[in-house]
């Protein structure tokens, strides 16, 4: 499976709640980071019961998935019922079949207010 599809395929696992099928797009080894709320999530077992801790009320859209060789870069919205929508992008590296490393940049959207003096040349979203 190419990498771009590895990726697709495990956002679409992640919307089904298939959990062991979201495991098994990640090295038992895998490192993902979270830049934001500067964490680290060490290996596949953590990064799967990270998401499947993660209250109900969510589903997930992808946007885009974009790769260069081993390197994909996804773009996915994710509305939650109570929390409001998020849009994560994610930088992934597939080896051997697998996601090895991530880097995911979650935001809530509007969580960085636009400074006034902005205004006379952007538009709201």
């Amino acid at each position: 499976m190419e990498p771009s599809a590895i990726v697709q395929d495990m956002w679409d696992r992640m919307q089904a709640r298939d959990w062991a099928g979201v495991g098994a797009s990640f090295a038992e080894d895998a490192v993902v980071e979270w830049p934001v709320s500067a964490e680290r999530i060490m290996g596949r077992d953590n990064f799967v019961a990270v998401n499947a801790e993660y209250p109900e009320g969510w589903s997930i859209r992808v946007l885009r998935v974009v790769a260069h060789g081993d390197e994909v870069v996804s773009e996915v919205e994710v509305p939650h019922e109570k929390m409001g929508v998020h849009r994560v992008v994610s930088f992934w590296t597939v080896r051997d079949g697998r996601i090895v490393r991530g880097r995911e940049y979650w935001s809530t959207l509007g969580a960085d207010p636009a400074p006034r003096w902005r205004a006379a040349y952007v538009q709201p979203m």
